[in-house]
């Protein structure tokens, strides 16, 4: 194979890993917030079944929320929670909506691990530890704002960036990941 052949077939392989980011990333993100307007009541695509049987969200807010407050306990605060709100006992009350399930991440992981060619193996395992990682670091911002706001009374109005905070946090732990993963994932091909 020539230099130039080489070359053209680099460029196709990493052309076709764009597009199936694209695609995916599109199918994925814009799939959640159809399924989140779904299982929502007052929505125009509004299904009780799924809502009730089938409904995902809802149970992410469910596995992120317990595990905070059981956080925000072992720090000497009482905290009470229901199906989307923490309220700590003076202290903060912290509303858990669609935008805080961290989707979005899960989503941009999900696309780029299954577009990046790589074993089926590989994926799954960086699939797994990629979602593992984006649930515990939006575990401890949901503790963390319990605690800090709690810690901090007088800024419990001016903190009101935390989305950003915590994008730019796991955007940068999710691009370290992936950075050691297709290291990894080239070592593997190039032996």
């Amino acid at each position: 194979m020539t230099q130039e052949e080489a070359k053209k077939q680099a460029n196709k392989k990493a052309l076709k890993f764009v597009v199936a980011l694209f695609l995916l990333y599109i199918f994925f993100s814009q799939g959640n917030l159809f399924m989140n307007s779904v299982m929502s009541p007052d929505s125009r695509f509004y299904n009780a079944y799924i809502a009730n049987h089938l409904n995902y969200i809802q149970g992410l807010k469910t596995a992120l929320i317990v595990p905070a407050v059981w956080l925000i306990k072992l720090f000497g605060f009482y905290a009470i929670y229901n199906a989307s709100d923490v309220m700590v006992v003076a202290g903060p009350y912290l509303r858990v909506n669609y935008s805080c399930l961290g989707l979005g991440v899960m989503s941009f992981l999900a696309a780029f691990v299954l577009a990046f060619p790589a074993s089926w193996k590989s994926t799954i395992k960086m699939l797994i530890i990629g979602f593992v990682a984006i649930y515990v670091l939006n575990v401890c911002r949901i503790a963390g704002l319990g605690i800090l706001l709690g810690f901090f009374k007088s800024q419990r109005n001016n903190f009101t960036y935390h989305h950003e905070v915590f994008n730019i946090i796991v955007y940068v732990c999710i691009f370290t990941i992936l950075y050691i993963w297709i290291k990894k994932s080239n070592k593997l091909v190039a032996v």
